[in-house]
């Protein structure tokens, strides 16, 4: 069981793909497509959307995501730039391909929260408690509208705002201590919430108040823990709040 507690907790911050939107598997989805069409006929192994996504991709900068797969096959490629067609042998002509799939498919089916993120951030708001969502993606603005949730956080850094501010990706907490800078609360009084080891070790590093680890697959939990979560949940309706009297209730 994870416990906000916020007594001493002012604000939580949720990772968007995984946690708050169930748009890991589309992310994970894409990169197979683009990664198996480029490694057919090199002989490495294919793309695994669960093993590969959660070991190289997941929470990671899509760049970072190009560079840490291929380096898994052992295969580098020139960087490029961002005029790269998609689908170019560089990585910025994979990642370009990878983003055009990413896009087409929210736009053509859009996106599904979860059910118990969406309870949960609800009775943190209705308790006084702020709230933030982060992603290392470009496009977490449009997938947070897309579900309908905007309105349920006070705070949003994307991948936009990390180009534009030069923050290094997850595990490096660049991110997440940008979201606590404009939630004006210091770390140690922020949960995190993540699905991605590289995000559970940035919360971590981050000393952050509370790291909880979401990990749906149920395989995951003593890497989490050992990465540096205080608590494992398979959902968030595992999760429960605590210290804080919900506004307008006695």
């Amino acid at each position: 069981m994870a416990t906000f507690d916020l007594s001493r907790l002012r604000a939580v911050v949720f990772d968007t793909d995984g946690v708050v939107t169930d748009t890991a598997r589309v992310h994970a989805a894409a990169w197979k497509h683009v990664f198996d069409g480029f490694l057919r006929g090199r002989g490495a192994a294919p793309f695994d959307v669960r093993g590969d996504y959660l070991a190289y991709v997941d929470g990671r900068p899509r760049l970072d995501g190009v560079r840490t797969f291929l380096a898994s096959r052992g295969i580098s490629l020139p960087e490029g730039g961002q005029g790269d067609e998609p689908g170019a042998a560089t990585v910025h002509g994979l990642g370009r391909a990878k983003d055009a799939l990413f896009v087409k498919a929210i736009e053509e089916h859009g996106v599904a929260a979860y059910p118990s993120t969406v309870a949960l951030l609800h009775e943190l708001r209705r308790r006084g408690c702020r709230t933030a969502v982060v992603s290392a993606s470009r496009h977490c603005r449009a997938v947070v509208s897309s579900a309908g949730l905007l309105h349920l956080f006070d705070v949003l850094v994307g991948g936009a705002d990390a180009a534009e501010l030069s923050l290094p990706g997850k595990p490096d907490p660049a991110l997440f201590l940008e979201a606590a800078r404009r939630l004006e609360s210091p770390p140690a009084e922020v949960a995190i919430v993540e699905d991605a080891l590289p995000g559970v070790e940035a919360g971590r590093r981050g000393g952050f108040g509370l790291i909880v680890a979401v990990d749906r697959s149920g395989s995951r939990a003593e890497a989490m823990r050992a990465a540096g979560a205080d608590a494992v949940v398979a959902d968030l309706a595992d999760a429960d709040i605590a210290g804080r009297v919900p506004v307008g209730r006695p």
